[in-house]
């Protein structure tokens, strides 16, 4: 029996989906942040990408300065509060706490951030102006956190800024691919529009840059440009029959529901194919959705799984049955979808390798492809002298965030591959103070 019942409304939406680290109230708050200890050394503000300076931001939050714990939070990340909902903290800030070295429960440092900034978020409270005009602008594509964090840092330094987003809505994946259970809709865009109504960034929505045409008429009009275009749709595994109705990538899959919310229709048996943590979110929400049967399929062991361990937890308590070293070989269909044929896997001197007669199918009415996503490489290639690495993702100078053509700064997924909110957001502060330098050299 499903562990969850299939949603037929908004609040069953949300019921099933509850969220991982729910809103702390004041007091819950106070006595938190009264357990810091303050370290001298602050472990955590090391293990933290954006370098949040955590054990101020929490003693401010126990003295009751909580707009000033809301502005250090966001003096380094300008996704300070969605990065407390979705930051993977057991590995970053939290993993870094002393706390882990006795038996005592760590700070929950994403919790006490996501107070802090909620707080001044639903207050209105304006942290922010744009800085004096210096006549210069900048143009963005993609609204994502990359894009988002290199906005309001411009808009501080006084750039005009327009951002060019192919979607309706802004933070890329933040809205659109991050597990709902993680963060709300409402959440991650009212983020959004508290830093635009202090900053005044423009947003250009369905604006899609595909073109050199494009991309050429940029060029005249901006100083500079930053791209934080991500990721593009999930990459084909190249099955046998995965073009059939009923197979779908994860992102696409997620996007869907993060979207449509209860109206998602999911079948009762789901096959999941991989082992990051967006095969996880995806066997943890089609659970979630009522699936009855729900498989994550990887093609190599347990441990081998690039996942977060805490994310396959999470995905076994919501029913979801691991099925490991076993690599799909084609989807099976009779006018719909009705399983997947493996074969068994082992390694062998590092080498995985296919056990002769050992192919078997899982039935299920689904299957959701969490095998990567492909590159943005046919529209980089359109710029002029921009250089991309064998994966291509596009090289940059770390220190600035600078791209082979001067004039393109870049940061986000299409920079590192596909890594965390916060390393994105990171990046695009980062790239706004190399613009910044750059126009000013």
């Amino acid at each position: 029996m499903a562990e969850y019942k299939k949603p037929t409304s908004e609040q069953e939406y949300l019921d099933n989906f509850a969220q991982k680290k729910p809103l702390m109230n004041p007091t819950e708050a106070y006595y938190e942040s009264s357990r810091c200890l303050f370290c001298y050394d602050a472990p955590c503000m090391n293990a933290c990408p954006t370098g949040i300076d955590i054990p101020l931001f929490i003693k401010q939050i126990n003295t009751g300065n909580t707009e000033g714990a809301a502005k250090t939070i966001f003096d380094s990340n300008w996704m300070g509060n969605a990065c407390g909902k979705v930051c993977p903290t057991g590995v970053l800030c939290e993993g870094a706490c002393v706390y882990n070295h006795q038996d005592v429960p760590v700070i929950q440092i994403g919790r006490l951030q996501n107070f802090a900034t909620n707080e001044v978020i639903q207050s209105g409270k304006a942290l922010y102006q744009p800085g004096p005009s210096n006549g210069k602008k900048v143009a963005i594509i993609g609204a994502g956190p990359a894009g988002i964090a290199c906005a309001c840092e411009l808009r501080v330094l006084g750039y005009t800024v327009d951002i060019f987003e192919a979607k309706e809505k802004p933070s890329g994946l933040t809205v659109y691919g991050v597990a709902p259970y993680k963060i709300t809709n409402k959440e991650v865009l009212d983020e959004i529009e508290y830093l635009q109504e202090q900053l005044q960034f423009n947003i250009h929505y369905q604006k899609a840059i595909t073109t050199k045409k494009q991309i050429q008429q940029l060029e005249k009009k901006y100083d500079a440009i930053f791209l934080g275009v991500g990721l593009g749709p999930t990459a084909s595994l190249n099955l046998s029959g995965e073009k059939k109705e009923g197979v779908i990538g994860a992102v696409e899959f997620i996007e869907e529901l993060r979207m449509k919310q209860h109206e998602v229709e999911v079948p009762e048996s789901v096959v999941v194919i991989g082992g990051g943590n967006t095969a996880m979110d995806a066997a943890s929400e089609s659970a979630r959705m009522g699936a009855e049967n729900v498989y994550l399929c990887y093609r190599r062991s347990k441990e081998d799984m690039g996942a977060y361990g805490f994310e396959y937890d999470l995905a076994v308590k919501a029913g979801v049955k691991g099925v490991f070293n076993v690599q799909p070989i084609a989807v099976i269909s009779r006018g719909k979808i009705t399983g997947v044929k493996f074969v068994r896997t082992e390694s062998k001197n590092g080498k995985l390798e296919y056990i002769d007669g050992s192919e078997f199918i899982i039935k299920c009415d689904m299957v959701i492809k969490a095998t990567g996503q492909a590159k943005m490489g046919n529209f980089l290639s359109k710029i002029q002298g921009l250089e991309l690495d064998k994966r291509n993702k596009i090289t940059v100078n770390l220190d600035n965030y600078q791209t082979t053509n001067p004039m393109y700064f870049a940061g986000g997924d299409a920079v590192n591959g596909g890594a965390e909110v916060v390393n994105g957001a990171y990046e695009g502060k980062q790239a706004a103070l190399g613009i910044h330098e750059w126009i000013h050299a």
